[in-house]
């Protein structure tokens, strides 16, 4: 990947900046995943890794993206869990059809019996008692095995049912960590990939949904002045703020290094811009302060960029038009909630590319 120096850190530009500009330079869309790839690489973080994305061409595909995604990104390995899964629900259920057909076997033998000795029964009523006897003796039998056997398979569904319900909460457990951010316990992009593809699946339900994206400003600051420990503290304390300002129905996940994604539905533009504004002042309130040292870290604030569904024609144009009015707000001064309209689309994407530079 042309301009980066080795194995060393991104340090000429903020880490966000040049993800962004890079992944514009090499035609790459603006999926989370893709800037969390990116992201990565860049920072050097894992030497590997960097060294196999910069040896991708310099217009890499979609597909190649991924492979590397997938291979260095736990939380891209769910279809190996998802496969294993699937396998044993099915092997369950071929299990349980199996019992099933022995049963019904058993249950049609009991009924062609019933069936004979009735008509015995009938025909030859005058029989001695010892005939009707045989008879009776006969059918007690039959039911009795037939009762153990249905007892047995009742054992045998309720254990394979048990079975059933372990590898589901085993997916469910899979599904919950796959989705989670380890550091601020928010949705991860991954997650946000999957909801911001879902608000598309009617034009009805875009009509009235809308996506907000936040980054923190300065965040290099904290980790070059204090160490990466106090910038986890940062994204901890923003996480916090986000989920006590928002309401609980809100989806909330952080989706890059130090950037955050909102998705509300059932919203117009203005009482979207009320919660990004709300949410801007109750981040700038919260104090960093180091409560064992007094060590005061200094403000924290955020700017947002605001994105209506309507105004976009898929996930990633959305996603895309966001952005975009996120890095107006930051090459308008930070701290501050900027929106995307079609008409200042011009000159909102003069104002991105100069941030960029």
């Amino acid at each position: 990947m042309t301009g980066t120096p080795g194995g060393k850190k991104v340090q000429a530009l903020d880490a966000a900046t040049m993800v962004l500009a890079t992944m514009r330079r090499k035609g790459i869309s603006g999926f989370p995943r893709n800037y969390e790839l990116i992201y990565e690489a860049l920072n050097a973080s894992n030497p590997a890794l960097t060294r196999e994305v910069n040896g991708l061409s310099s217009t890499p595909t979609q597909g190649d993206l991924d492979a590397i995604g997938k291979k260095y990104f736990a939380h891209h390995h769910k279809t190996t869990v998802v496969d294993h899964a699937r396998a044993k629900i099915h092997e369950e259920l071929e299990g349980m059809l199996r019992v099933l057909k022995q049963e019904q076997s058993s249950l049609e033998k009991y009924s062609s019996l019933l069936g004979e000795t009735f008509q015995r029964i009938s025909s030859r009523s005058a029989e001695s008692s010892e005939y009707l006897g045989g008879l009776v003796n006969v059918l007690t039998s039959a039911t009795g095995d037939t009762m153990q056997k249905g007892k047995v398979v009742v054992e045998h569904m309720v254990q394979r049912a048990c079975e059933m319900e372990i590898v589901k909460q085993e997916l469910d457990e899979y599904k919950r960590i796959a989705n989670t951010d380890p550091l601020t316990r928010l949705s991860n992009r991954r997650a946000f990939d999957d909801t911001l593809a879902e608000i598309y699946n009617s034009a009805r339900q875009a009509m009235h949904h809308s996506l907000i994206v936040c980054d923190i400003d300065y965040f290099k600051k904290f980790n070059d002045s204090y160490g990466h420990p106090v910038g986890d503290r940062v994204l901890g304390i923003v996480a916090a703020v986000m989920r006590s300002t928002l309401r609980k129905d809100v989806f909330i996940a952080r989706t890059g290094g130090e950037e955050f994604a909102i998705i509300l539905n059932d919203t117009n533009l203005q009482a979207t811009r009320e919660i990004a504004e709300r949410l801007r002042k109750s981040v700038a309130a919260t104090p960093l302060r180091n409560q064992k040292t007094g060590v005061d870290y200094g403000p924290v604030s955020m700017s947002l960029g605001i994105c209506m569904a309507a105004e976009a024609q898929n996930p990633t144009d959305l996603y895309n038009q966001a952005d975009m009015a996120l890095y107006l707000a930051k090459n308008s001064g930070r701290n501050q909630v900027q929106v995307y309209r079609p008409d200042d689309a011009g000159e909102m994407q003069k104002g991105w590319l100069l941030y960029a530079k």
